[in-house]
């Protein structure tokens, strides 16, 4: 019984709420610990100690104090109940109390600390205690919590009122905490404090991962959070000021204002780190969101290396889109965002933004390098140098948001994977080379059309010279470290010095390393097509390849500004010399012969026609011309103008010999059937049949006209 009236002796606390979570359950459970064992301890109130609350202007009477029960039952007494003591009910006012708290709090502030006697605790600290405790547990019950955003304004202006009011008394009285008068109270209102930060964390925490991903990318809702209607003046240090218009698209402005004012009171209230935390946390995985929402998946660099190239280049897409977004969509959004929320803390935003900005850019990084660490091969040229050009590009812009120290290491990091990038395109363009050389089929391609090796180089040069000036600064770039090293990706020896003389002002000009790694390829194509057009028996078609592929080649330079540039006019011009000489070599070869036929020598004797011998000529001339026609409308020339240009060169070259022969000779033969037998083609006939030519299909030699 003795013990039962001791812990009467006790105020009674209000139940603790349930936490939700266990953490915080066994946080509050140290606390009341703690309250026990400092009460029991505690000596007893030394003689004196009644006459210093008269320091204290107006407090309390001795009687409505709060101390340790135990300290103040001495042996052989018995112990009063707490409630006896009291001459009226507990205050139900949380106005009044309130009052009386910020009274308190000022007069402890005026208290000399070097004094070794302090005033009791009131009661009514107690009271508050149980009060706020109260609405902890209205808003945070384990059975139906009440979400912040769910709250009315009055609402939560006082929960944010009062929490601001037990930071206060709780910043106040931790410092004497030396005192043992205070160790109890100090642990009640620390227990409650943590208590009111917990739900606060766990809304902030809510309200932070209620946001519209959507939004995030399209910067089209600016928001600007509301202020607060409450008039309390201590309620200053919690609500928000009015902020400027922000692009904040991630949240609507009801939670934008809710958000500024959780963070104040968990920053007010002593919990900056967890606030911290809590906010990263949630704005990280936002981010991580948006990532997937762009078709990025997080992968190990052991992922990356069993990828299949068409899926690691959906990827890479992916990436490049994303890392280009991050300085100008994602991270600007994110400080505005921090800036707003953090608006009267403008480190913790700094330090945030930096924070989130170095998360994001190492788990892209981390992709490049695996990229990077991929087999080389000659497809992966383009996406290689798309992921160059945005590291060396977007990582500058990146500064503005990062602390110099930062900005340093991403530097360092940046160029290392770039330089990465860059030994495997010196490598491609090596193997290209190889490749080229190591094309020996023995099989010629049908009717003298172009190679598909000649296809696949100029597409692939084209392409490559889209990126001229990134290829320009990665082969200058190697071109110094190979002064020191030897190349390893190619047997191309890049020489500084290296010149082009031109034929037309004689001025040399001097090459850079690409153009000459652009030249050595072009010769090697041309070496690869001169040999493959040796497989031809035919010379005539052996032309019509060489002009074909030459044709195809000039074609792709014209049509390009910058390979065009890279080559030069004085390449273009000998290529297209070549181009002329083997066009006469296929007029000589195939239409010399032909009208060698209609030649008139040896055609009279004694100032008479040799009948016999004119026959001949006809005959001749039919056989060789069906032959021509049947063989080469199975030729291929795809280019139309090329096509044109042969057909009206081979007209004007055979028509009118024809014309001229005909009519000089054709009146020998005897009308009728002798001359149907020897005359087969009118000049209509010839050049109906030489409009067939080139066309790839097989056609039988056309009749002369009736």
């Amino acid at each position: 019984m003795d013990t039962d009236k001791e812990k009467s002796n006790i105020p009674e606390k209000s139940q603790s709420f349930v936490s939700r979570n266990k953490e915080k359950d066994e946080k509050n459970e140290d606390y009341d610990q703690n309250s026990q064992i400092t009460t029991a301890e505690a000596p007893e109130l030394p003689d004196g100690a009644e006459g210093k609350q008269d320091d204290v202007a107006g407090e309390a009477k001795q009687d409505d104090v709060v101390t340790d029960p135990e300290t103040e039952i001495k042996e052989g007494e018995q112990p009063t109940d707490v409630e006896n003591q009291e001459s009226s009910p507990l205050p139900p006012d949380l106005n009044k109390l309130s009052e009386e708290i910020d009274q308190y709090i000022s007069n402890l502030s005026s208290l000399q600390r070097d004094d070794s006697n302090f005033p009791n605790v009131p009661i009514f600290i107690e009271h508050f205690a149980i009060l706020v405790e109260a609405k902890i547990e209205d808003y945070d019950s384990s059975d139906s919590p009440v979400k912040w955003s769910k709250l009315s304004e009055q609402d939560s202006a006082s929960f944010l009122d009062s929490l601001n009011r037990v930071s206060r008394l709780s910043s106040a009285l931790s410092e004497f905490s030396s005192d043992y008068k205070y160790a109890y109270t100090i642990n009640r209102i620390g227990g409650v404090l943590q208590r009111a930060i917990s739900y606060i964390e766990e809304e902030f925490k809510s309200l932070l991962d209620d946001h519209k991903l959507s939004n995030l990318e399209h910067n089209n809702n600016d928001s600007k959070p509301k202020q607060s209607t409450s008039s309390n003046p201590n309620q200053d240090a919690l609500e928000p000021d009015p902020v400027e218009e922000t692009n904040s698209p991630a949240y609507s402005e009801e939670n934008l204002s809710n958000l500024i004012r959780l963070s104040r009171a968990m920053i007010l209230g002593g919990y900056e780190s967890e606030c911290r935390l809590v906010y990263f946390v949630a704005r990280r995985n936002a981010l991580e969101e948006s990532l997937h929402k762009n078709g990025f998946e997080k992968h190990s660099i052991d992922d990356v290396q069993k990828m299949h190239w068409e899926s690691l280049e959906r990827e890479i897409v992916a990436w490049l889109k994303i890392f280009r977004q991050c300085s100008v969509v994602h991270f600007p959004s994110e400080q505005k965002l921090s800036d707003a929320i953090f608006s009267d803390y403008p480190s913790i935003s700094e330090c945030l933004i930096s924070s989130l900005s170095i998360n994001m850019v190492t788990q892209l990084l981390t992709f490049a390098k695996a990229v990077a660490m991929t087999k080389r091969a000659a497809e992966k040229l383009f996406k290689f140098l798309d992921i160059y050009e945005v590291l060396r590009d977007v990582v500058p812009t990146m500064e503005s948001l990062l602390s110099p120290e930062i900005v340093d290491e991403l530097k360092a990091e940046t160029s290392l994977i770039r330089s990465w990038f860059a030994e495997s395109m010196i490598s491609i363009f090596g193997e290209l080379e190889n490749s080229i050389k190591a094309d020996s089929g023995k099989t010629p391609v049908p009717g003298g059309a172009v190679h598909p090796l000649t296809r696949y180089t100029m597409n692939y040069l084209k392409y490559a010279s889209e990126y001229k000036d990134s290829l320009e600064q990665v082969f200058r770039e190697h071109q110094k470290i190979d002064r020191v090293e030897s190349a390893t990706g190619s047997d191309f020896e890049y020489n500084p010095e290296a010149q082009v003389q031109n034929s037309n002002n004689d001025q040399t000009v001097k090459q850079s390393p690409f153009q000459l790694q652009m030249m050595k390829v072009m010769d090697l194509l041309d070496a690869n097509l001169d040999a493959k057009s040796k497989l031809y028996r035919d010379i005539s078609l052996s032309s019509i390849f060489m002009m074909n592929n030459g044709r195809y080649i000039l074609q792709k330079i014209k049509g390009s500004t910058e390979i065009n540039s890279l080559m030069g006019d004085t390449w273009y011009r000998k290529r297209s010399s070549d181009l002329r000489q083997y066009h006469k070599c296929y007029q000589r070869e195939t239409w010399g012969k032909l009208l060698s036929c209609l030649n008139p020598e040896g055609l009279s004797v004694n100032g008479k026609v040799v009948k016999p011998v004119l026959k001949e000529k006809f005959n001749s001339f039919n056989k060789m011309f069906d032959e021509i026609h049947r063989t080469q409308t199975c030729w291929v020339v795809s280019d139309e103008q090329l096509q044109s240009e042969l057909r009206v060169s081979i007209s004007n070259m055979v028509i009118p010999a024809y014309r001229s022969f005909l009519g000089r000779f054709s009146s020998i033969f005897t009308p009728g059937r002798q001359t149907e037998k020897y005359v087969k083609y009118q000049p209509e006939d010839i050049e109906t049949n030489i409009d067939e030519l080139f066309d790839g299909n097989a056609a039988p030699a056309g009749r002369r006209r009736i």
